[in-house]
């Protein structure tokens, strides 16, 4: 009894010493006070204010979110003018002009026919599984039920979107709930129980930001599984083009986006399908073809006004040509700090990147890891970026400076030293 004590009273200290009371975080311990702990009570721009009256560049973007700096004013705008005018109402049965508005615009911008909508990415992963799966009940071989992602896959913390995933450190522990998926190039996609293929164009976010050749998808050009293109990191100019897919030589059937769609303003998410895959589901009422998913907050009109508006501004704010300015900014960077003694790696497509130190050369004088002893120096130097096991990332906002990026890696290169 006085052991469990100990540790409740430990667990309660721990707690109100993180200041975060209720909340709990994700990926995060919450048993004793962490250095690099986060509390943020401010964003303008590229900058993140904490509670300490700190200004903080957002090197990750929020996690890949913000793509044209935090409170905007043209999309705050938008997200009240909506809220005054309808704030939510069910998509079953149902619709309303922003989300047909915003459906149209990014099913022209995709070359996709229809769009579905969710709040988070692994939502729209599960929606993507489920619709791929149906299809093929629906066109009358139910027999294709079968996933094949890439190695190292990650698409998401719900219970489909864990399946198409393949790294263990997230999924083992669950594998008593998730269902067997199989690995490109190892598994025969011309199989007759294969439903579908899933990616990760270009980049592998959570893996470290492992970089994809786009000649690994070449098999893909031609197949008779559907092509899931999971955008949710990679989209919204991210990669350098609008959509990473269009840098690599396939035609996806199923395209998911999330994180940036709204501009990082709020959490929104779509699976798009071509109208091929769409016109499987349109039947009698009886026959029970329409798609069997869905959720309550689809096609919420505030969500979607703030992702019209974040839309308009790639184009008012010339978004594309910033984030190639970027691009270049950090390739010039990166040539030099690839030959420094504790980096390993290097990797970037576009305005992702990743920085792999030698974990084994680095003391981590008491950080949870040597790529957090990195990243909490950074921090103080008025970066904030959360490391991938041992890779430092920066995924900037595309509205950033050149000069905050340089800034970025002045402050990396004396974290890591001479």
């Amino acid at each position: 009894m006085l052991a469990q004590g100990v540790r409740r009273f430990r667990r309660v200290q721990a707690t109100v010493m993180l200041g975060t009371g209720h909340h709990w975080l994700p990926f995060t311990q919450m048993n004793a006070p962490e250095a690099h702990l986060r509390r943020f009570v401010r964003g303008e721009g590229s900058w993140l204010y904490d509670e300490g009256g700190a200004r903080i560049f957002d090197a990750v973007s929020s996690i890949w979110t913000t793509i044209h700096g935090h409170c905007h004013p043209r999309i705050a705008e938008a997200i009240a003018k909506q809220a005054h005018l309808l704030d939510h109402a069910t998509a079953l049965g149902a619709s309303n002009p922003v989300a047909e508005a915003l459906a149209a615009r990014i099913c022209a911008l995709t070359g996709m026919g229809h769009a579905i909508f969710a709040s988070d990415g692994a939502s729209a992963v599960e929606t993507a599984i489920k619709i791929a799966i149906q299809y093929w009940q629906n066109v009358g071989q139910p027999q294709r039920n079968r996933i094949v992602r890439l190695r190292d896959a990650y698409h998401g913390d719900t219970v489909g979107a864990m399946s198409c995933s393949n790294i263990a450190l997230f999924n083992q522990r669950f594998s008593a709930i998730t269902f067997q998926t199989l690995e490109l190039g190892t598994a025969d996609i011309a199989a007759d129980d294969i439903a579908a293929v899933i990616i990760e164009p270009l980049v592998q976010a959570a893996a470290g930001m492992r970089t994809v050749s786009r000649h690994r998808y070449q098999p893909l050009a031609e197949m008779t599984p559907l092509l899931i293109c999971d955008e949710i990191a990679t989209g919204f100019g991210r990669t350098g083009t609008m959509f990473a897919f269009e840098q690599a030589p396939i035609r996806p059937d199923l395209v998911v986006l999330g994180k940036g769609l709204t501009g990082g303003a709020l959490a929104l998410s779509a699976t798009l399908a071509t109208d091929r895959v769409y016109d499987a589901f349109l039947g009698e009422y009886g026959e029970y073809k329409h798609l069997f998913h869905g959720h309550s907050y689809a096609g919420n009109p505030i969500a979607c006004a703030a992702a019209l508006a974040s839309l308009a501004l790639f184009d008012e704010e010339r978004t594309l040509v910033n984030a190639l300015s970027l691009t270049a900014c950090i390739r010039r960077r990166l040539d030099s700090l690839r030959l420094h003694a504790l980096v390993r790696d290097v990797r970037a497509v576009g305005t992702m990147v990743g920085i792999e130190v030698h974990a084994d050369r680095i003391d981590a004088r008491g950080a949870i890891g040597p790529a957090w002893r990195i990243a909490d120096g950074l921090y103080r130097a008025g970066h904030f970026t959360r490391p991938i096991g041992d890779v430092i990332q920066l995924v900037p906002p595309l509205c950033a400076r050149e000069e905050y990026v340089d800034a970025f890696f002045d402050a990396l290169t004396a974290e890591l030293g001479p």
